[in-house]
């Protein structure tokens, strides 16, 4: 029986740095997935108030609130979920969810200490999603680290195996869900070139230089992240896919 297969584990396993290293990449699972749903679940779009330069469209609170809000906000959240999953597959698993971990953990594919070790990042990933929609002024930062990170994780990491064949698939569901949810950021904007082409054309230039600056600022940091803690040489071993 699959129950009998439940282990402890060690506490080296649990602070080995491919265990720290799978739980950071949980961590960001997390945080996109957060940060992504609740964004649009919190907002409600008025097309009829959106600016050619910004895409931007006034918003309200209690965005799923209407028949249409949930139906967009489902396909949201199912977007993200398949990005979050997506990018941790070749690192971990994917759970994205303490309750997965824990079937994990009774089916045996997992141990007990490793996933006490998930619980607190995928905790902390919610955390860190929460404060950043509370506070954070440069939406566009995080959901251009969040296009860059699924760029990183699915189509640039060359341990990314079979997980490189969902790439085109991953990086546009993470695209649509920014633009579900980046209304509340004034507009979802990832790319700078597509802000000039807009603003050139209507020769409106206000604050133009922040959707230049928020998205390579956000790029930077997921092509840092990943470089320095998922592609470094490592002796990590690919989990396998029933672990998610």
């Amino acid at each position: 029986m699959p129950i009998l297969k439940i282990t402890i584990g060690t506490v080296s396993e649990a602070s080995h740095p491919n265990s720290l290293k799978a739980a950071l990449a949980e961590f960001f699972s997390m945080l996109i997935f957060v940060f992504a749903g609740m964004a649009f679940s919190n907002t409600r779009f008025n097309f009829s108030q959106c600016s050619l330069q910004n895409y931007k469209c006034k918003l309200t609170n209690d965005g799923s609130s209407t028949p249409a809000g949930l139906v967009a906000a489902a396909l949201a959240h199912a977007f993200v979920l398949f990005v979050a999953v997506s990018v941790g597959a070749n690192i971990f698993g994917g759970h994205v969810n303490p309750a997965v971990t824990f079937g994990a953990f009774i089916g045996g594919h997992i141990t007990l200490l490793r996933s006490i070790l998930y619980w607190i990042a995928q905790c902390l990933g919610s955390i860190a999603a929460c404060l950043l929609l509370k506070y954070a002024t440069g939406g566009q930062i995080v959901m251009t680290f969040g296009l860059v990170y699924t760029v990183y994780t699915t189509a640039l990491d060359p341990k990314m195996g079979n997980v490189g064949i969902v790439a085109p698939i991953a990086i546009g569901f993470m695209v649509a869900t920014n633009i579900l949810g980046g209304g509340a950021f004034d507009g979802a904007s990832m790319n700078p070139a597509v802000s000039f082409g807009s603003a050139a054309v209507s020769w409106t230039w206000d604050n133009h230089w922040v959707y230049w600056l928020s998205p390579f600022l956000g790029s930077a940091i997921a092509g840092l992240v990943y470089e320095v803690f998922f592609i470094r040489p490592s002796v990590h071993q690919v989990l396998p896919a029933t672990d998610y």
